[in-house]
């Protein structure tokens, strides 16, 4: 299992293998593992102070109810054939209330949980910057990927290396999310990690400096024609800086024409896909939500930035929530074209809200709408040009953009508006 990765139940698409992220998995590389097990990660993320115990007790906890839950307990305790723990069973009833609302996107969150959902959603937390795997059977913990510039690549640590010890704690003796809150810490500390590495005789051993971690969400290079390409993994703090990073790297080398792909990105949080919409986009409203009291949010662009470059959109089933708002707003605001297939179809907004003891509850509290006013929720976004994924080159092989049918239908768009522009 790779800790660093969410996993989703929305639809893959057969991809070849890429360098560092690998493309043929159906959602991007993020780093809410497999703590929840299924989880969607496709939600906008909101934050929200809870209410906490200022609010009136709910007609829900009658004196019936909790005579019933205090009933319950009891039985359990006496006739179930193991011990039970208490802080679990709590967990467990917190956990049951917010299903049976029968949506899949709100969730019970214990401490932990809750700070690793704190990452997955800004994309950044203070470790090594190094992405770790787990066998499933045989419990061995490797290194899977080492983040360029960070603290674990300064250190000498390498992909494929296999972890032994964190500090004096034997990697193989608990699960790879609880092994990680010690490789994690305060900014400036240090963590002793012990190695196995192919190729040498003894154990390796790393102090490695805690830092303060951005994750790479966006990859980008420059295609035939002057073209270029911008892959956005998911929408995390760390995004617009990296989009404006790739787009003026792009420029320097002569950008004519942008090539945007959001196929596999589940989403992420509303700020970051609006802060890229916002530099892209004339002025207007880019995105709204609403709650079931009709209040709404509006989220606008300005005319301080505003690009003008032809622009195609890749889409796919996986492209969900925040993929979704941008795209809409690019089909909306007639900015350019979209190429793919039909979007996930989740027009929900998501509130991160803490509780005093320091867990949480994702909470959907509202919808979300394109700038014209439409729901995509359970429909998505069409493409203007549909297009299945075909790869033309070897599926075993490096991903090579210039075997994607849908970059290559991507670049000819473009290369046309390119010659109508001149």
């Amino acid at each position: 299992m790779d800790f660093e990765e969410w996993n989703s139940d929305q639809e893959n698409m057969p991809m070849p293998k890429k360098s560092g992220n690998n493309f043929a998995k159906g959602v991007a590389t993020g780093v809410f593992g497999t703590l929840i097990v299924g989880f969607v990660a496709v939600m906008i993320f909101t934050t929200v102070t809870g209410a906490g115990s200022s609010m009136k007790r709910p007609s829900l906890l009658s004196d019936k109810v909790v005579g019933k839950i205090g009933e319950l307990v009891e039985l359990i305790n006496y006739y179930f054939y193991e011990d039970t723990d208490e802080e679990e069973m709590a967990n467990g009833l917190y956990a049951g209330l917010l299903a049976s609302l029968d949506d899949r996107y709100t969730e019970y969150y214990t401490v932990q949980q809750h700070a690793d959902l704190q990452i997955a959603a800004t994309q950044n937390y203070y470790g090594i910057g190094a992405k770790l795997k787990q066998d499933a059977d045989s419990m061995v913990v490797t290194i899977d990927h080492i983040y360029e510039g960070s603290p674990a690549e300064e250190a000498g640590l390498k992909d494929k290396d296999v972890v032994i010890k964190v500090e004096e704690i034997e990697a193989v003796s608990m699960e790879l999310p609880d092994l990680v809150t010690h490789i994690r810490g305060e900014e400036g500390t240090t963590v002793h990690l012990q190695i196995m590495r192919e190729g040498e005789k003894d154990y390796l051993e790393f102090d490695v400096m805690r830092a303060n971690i951005d994750l790479p969400t966006v990859e980008h290079k420059m295609l035939d024609g002057n073209i270029g390409y911008i892959r956005i993994l998911e929408f995390g703090a760390p995004t617009i800086k990296q989009f404006d990073g790739a787009v003026k790297e792009l420029e320097s080398q002569g950008m004519q024409a942008m090539l945007l792909d959001v196929r596999d990105n589940p989403g992420g949080m509303i700020t970051a896909v609006n802060g890229i919409l916002d530099e892209m986009l004339p002025e207007g409203t880019m995105v709204y939500t609403q709650d079931k009291y009709g209040k709404r949010q509006v989220y606008t662009s300005d005319d301080e930035k505003q690009m003008d470059y032809p622009t195609v959109v890749l889409i796919n089933g996986n492209s969900a929530s925040a993929s979704e708002i941008l795209a809409g707003a690019i089909r909306d605001f007639e900015y350019g074209t979209l190429i793919g297939t039909k979007t996930f179809g989740k027009g929900v907004v998501q509130s991160i809200i803490p509780l005093e003891d320091g867990d949480a509850i994702k909470l959907t509290t509202a919808k979300y709408f394109t700038p014209k006013g439409e729901n995509i929720h359970g429909t998505g976004i069409a493409p203007d040009i549909e297009l299945q994924f075909e790869y033309q080159g070897d599926l075993e092989g490096e991903y090579d953009e210039m075997q994607d049918n849908q970059v290559l239908k991507g670049i000819e768009v473009l290369k046309k508006e390119i010659s109508t522009k001149e």
